[in-house]
């Protein structure tokens, strides 16, 4: 398979690298859309996204390279080489939050709001980025026979390109990219559901990748190693504990006290979009009291 999609002699652009920036470009859409419906200000999300993403990349290449030292210490011009492949989402998941966590400590932003606002982004972007993998004749599974692939109904390039060194692999790649994409549209069909909690959105996504990439990664041939061990495996166990610690440290408490914080929340948004006008300050009130009273009477239980 030809890893170059356009070629003008001294450049070449590869084709991992078009998938790479796809996802990029389809990601950053979808989080915008969600920033934009959330009511968070575009350009601080926009500059926190930009550094976070390149943030991520280094992180998902040092990981990358971390676990195979032995090579890359013996060829060192290699480490910059992306376009051959070797970032690793989970480094780049690990850096990228890192980055987004520590930015928000320090401008005072809500973090779990805007990990729900990024999470469907991320999924989006990683059912794409697989395709990359595919171009790279990467993320590939054990020795099949091109048989067994047709019987799945796969189109024959997707077949012929898991010819490697002469020997057909399953496409866990594509396994994986369906995988997201499902993950990726139940969330977009649940993300405006009324009952949602913060923090609701960015946990599913932890476990539906983790879950996914378990069994899939079980199925790899290629997989990074720290001994015996799949580290991907290891790490989505850690991720699916932190999903399900999420949320439930979000539904924690009785539910007068999630009364009191939804009320408070809806409180310090409207106090934020409104001018230190009497008009408009009688209007918040009346707004916000009419709001309280509306979200009490619609709840079953009585307080």
């Amino acid at each position: 398979m030809n890893r170059v999609a356009l070629d003008f002699g001294v450049i070449q652009i590869y084709w991992y690298s078009i998938f790479i920036l796809l996802a990029i470009f389809a990601g950053l859409t979808i989080v915008f859309m969600e920033t934009k419906r959330l009511g968070k200000n575009d350009d601080e999300i926009m500059g926190l996204l930009i550094n976070a993403i390149i943030v991520g990349i280094i992180g998902a290449r040092l990981y990358f390279v971390i676990f195979n030292f032995s090579y890359y210490s013996k060829n060192i011009l290699e480490i910059f080489e992306i376009w051959n492949g070797g970032l690793a989402i989970h480094g780049g998941i690990l850096f990228g939050a890192i980055y987004i966590y520590l930015h928000c400590k320090k401008k005072r932003i809500d973090l779990l709001s805007l990990l729900d606002g990024t999470a469907m982004g991320l999924l989006l972007g990683q059912a794409i980025g697989r395709w990359g993998n595919f171009f790279n004749q990467e993320a590939f599974g054990a020795v099949t026979e091109a048989a067994k692939l047709k019987s799945l109904g796969l189109p024959n390039f997707i077949i012929e390109g898991m010819k490697i060194d002469g020997l057909y692999r399953q496409p866990t790649f594509l396994y994986e990219s369906i995988w997201n994409l499902i993950g990726f549209i139940i969330m977009f069909s649940f993300r405006k559901h009324k009952y949602l909690k913060k923090g609701t959105l960015f946990s599913f996504y932890l476990i539906w990748y983790s879950l996914g990439r378990i069994v899939i990664e079980g199925m790899r041939s290629d997989s990074l190693m720290l001994g015996p061990i799949r580290v991907a495996q290891l790490i989505s166990i850690a991720l699916i504990a932190l999903g399900i610690f999420i949320i439930v440290k979000q539904n924690k408490g009785t539910k007068l006290d999630r009364l009191y914080n939804e009320v408070k929340v809806k409180v310090t948004n409207v106090e934020a979009q409104v001018t230190a006008t009497p008009e408009r300050d009688y209007g918040v009130k009346k707004f916000v009291n009419e709001d309280i009273s509306n979200i009490i009477d619609n709840d079953d239980d009585k307080y």
